[in-house]
């Protein structure tokens, strides 16, 4: 079975002329023609333009897919494990910046005492201010909100990097059982929303189970803390929520 140019840009989400430049470059010759003269892809082609578009995912330039696939000692097996480091990597790098995203978000404006080359190393291209002012609006007169800005008025670059690998050991445990099918209400899951309540109570404010359930809603109800989730495990954000709920119905203190 072979597929036309206008087809397989639709199957993989790129333009005819992406197709074509790559057909002009090299890089993806298809294996036919029409009578008409015109280009028709294989199963193997669409294989290609697989490996192609994951390497340009990762931000490799065009002349280095090039020599990664005509490779003549590389083998099918090579290249799946090249990509499974890669996306292993990519996804640590990702977590890391989910989980910058999520201190600065539930941290808020904390008066973060570092210097703007400490506040990249630590956080990279998010900016711990982005919400500050948002956050203000909505929390600037609760105690939760003025704690949290005591406490932190105080943190060095040290201390948040510790906040963030603490938050992202939290949020890949829960990610781990879901994936592995644990109940959101088992001993398990709740003991893991627990320790994501002493979390915030150890490193930002004191978070009653009340207000930890509160929190559990805004991780469905606001895109931003689902994407947040969902980057880390698809479901992740609807898995954190249940899973505090059942620990706040554990001790009697569910959502008011």
């Amino acid at each position: 079975m072979s597929y036309s140019v206008g087809q397989v840009a639709g199957f993989a989400g790129v333009t005819v002329r992406t197709l074509h430049h790559y057909d002009e470059i090299g890089l993806l010759a298809p294996g036919g023609r029409s009578h008409a003269g015109h280009r028709r892809y294989s199963e193997a082609d669409l294989d290609r333009l697989q490996q192609i578009l994951f390497y340009r995912e990762l931000g490799f330039p065009l002349d280095e897919v090039s020599a990664l696939l005509d490779d003549p000692e590389a083998d099918p097996r090579a290249h799946l494990r090249r990509q499974h480091e890669l996306l292993t990597a990519r996804i640590e790098k990702l977590q890391k910046m989910a989980a910058a995203v999520e201190t600065a978000m539930e941290a808020r404006k904390m008066g973060i005492n570092l210097t703007p080359e400490e506040k990249f190393e630590v956080f990279g291209d998010q900016d711990p201010d982005q919400y500050a002012e948002e956050v203000q609006d909505r929390w600037g007169n609760t105690e939760a909100y003025r704690e949290s800005q005591r406490r932190s008025a105080s943190y060095t670059k040290d201390d948040w990097k510790r906040i963030n690998d603490e938050f992202s050991a939290i949020h890949a445990h829960m990610g781990d059982l879901l994936d592995q099918g644990v109940a959101a209400d088992s001993q398990e899951a709740m003991d893991g929303a627990e320790e994501h309540r002493l979390f915030i109570c150890r490193n930002h404010y004191e978070c009653a189970h009340e207000l930890h359930t509160c929190l559990g809603e805004m991780y469905v109800s606001d895109e931003r803390f689902t994407a947040f989730y969902e980057a880390i495990r698809p479901g992740l954000a609807v898995f954190m929520r249940d899973a505090i709920l059942a620990n706040a119905a554990r001790v009697g203190q569910g959502s008011v």
